[in-house]
């Protein structure tokens, strides 16, 4: 796949290359594919490259030291795997769906970033969302409602599909989630049993229509939004 053809270019940390410096990428860049359930790399593990997500959805996950583990982040399309000047894996990443990266040789990417600011730049901006996401996800844990953080999850994985096509998000959407139930209680924090009455509630009001177990659709995203307890932009309700 040529740069110019992938369907993260606007979204990823090469958003703003052009020219000299896709080939530059061209030469350094290749890909790898993971099935379903597949690791993809383990905490503290060596990587010899960083990457950004093209298709799939994989988890972010620290282990205890008693071997418990917690789920801590997913990795959408476009997002970024590794840190620039940072040589091993600070959370296992696992693969929930077939993922496909866009992988860098980390030596001549770091270098890249120092000669090209504006990959730099858009690398913080990348991780300032990151961080803002982090403090969304405090808040998810630590106050919402079952109810409200269901919501909240499909409404950020509608965000994200609209960002990835350049669109507001917005009116009637159809989305497909990530997750099986089993997972997304834990990641937010429920019991399966929960997460199952929750999502028959919001379909019985009429907020979401399913297609199966993982197909959905949003009759109205800004009522979707009004469950969650956010306003439209994802800010909280006062």
């Amino acid at each position: 796949m040529h740069c110019e053809d992938c369907p993260i270019r606007y979204r990823a940390v090469c958003a703003q290359c052009e020219g000299d410096e896709l080939a530059m990428l061209e030469q350094m860049k290749f890909y790898r594919s993971y099935q379903a359930g597949q690791p993809i790399v383990w905490e503290g593990d060596r990587m010899d490259f960083v990457a950004s997500v093209v298709s799939g959805v994989a988890t972010l996950t620290h282990t205890l030291e008693d071997g418990r583990t917690q789920m801590v982040g997913l990795l959408l399309p476009s997002d970024f795997l590794g840190r620039p000047g940072r040589d091993q894996a600070a959370y296992n990443a696992t693969a929930t769906t077939d993922v496909v990266l866009c992988c860098f040789r980390r030596k001549p990417f770091d270098q890249m970033m120092r000669q090209t600011p504006h990959v730099a730049h858009r690398l913080l901006e990348m991780t300032l969302d990151e961080l803002d996401a982090a403090r969304e996800w405090m808040l998810l844990l630590g106050r919402k409602t079952a109810r409200e953080k269901i919501a909240s999850f499909i409404a950020i994985i509608a965000r994200r599909q609209a960002a990835l096509h350049k669109r507001r998000p917005g009116g009637r959407m159809q989305l497909d989630l990530p997750l099986t139930r089993e997972a997304m209680a834990d990641y937010l924090g429920l019991t399966i049993e929960t997460v199952s009455r929750q999502i028959t509630a919001l379909r019985r009001d009429g907020i979401i229509e399913m297609a199966g177990k993982r197909e959905v659709t949003l009759p109205d995203y800004d009522r979707l939004v009004e469950e969650s307890g956010d306003d439209s932009d994802g800010g909280t309700l006062s």
